[in-house]
């Protein structure tokens, strides 16, 4: 399936939603070819029932700051674009607010799928 982007836009914007011990959420992440883990934000994490800073699991991230160590947290189930996920990790980390997202959907989510991304047509495609 198809899913439209606008190609004149900075990122292309992908609407997930994920599942946790009390409940869901539904979120705005930049879907990222450049992130080698998919990233949420914190608030929303803590908002459906993970709490990051309990988690014993640390992986170091390398950013545009410098080195940082943030939480690998087991989600119960994400879906975007359609594929969904059950035991899907994701980091931890607070995005600043100019970012404008959620967080990131990198290449974990991907890895063994066909991603295009049609940038004359603006559409992405996932199989």
């Amino acid at each position: 399936m198809n899913f439209p982007f606008d190609p004149q836009q900075g990122l292309i914007i992908v609407g997930a939603e994920l599942w946790g011990p009390t409940g869901s959420t539904v979120l705005q992440l930049a879907l990222d070819t450049g992130a080698t883990s998919s990233v949420v934000n914190v608030a929303p994490l803590i908002a459906v029932g993970y709490d990051p800073a309990l988690v014993s699991e640390r992986v170091q991230v390398t950013t545009g700051s410098g080195v940082e160590f943030t939480p690998r947290v087991t989600l119960d189930k994400i879906v975007a674009l359609e594929q969904e996920r059950i035991g899907f990790p994701v980091l931890g980390h607070t995005l600043p607010p100019s970012a404008g997202v959620d967080g990131l959907l990198g290449l974990d989510f991907f890895r063994g799928q066909k991603l295009t991304i049609d940038f004359c047509n603006g559409q992405v495609t996932l199989a």
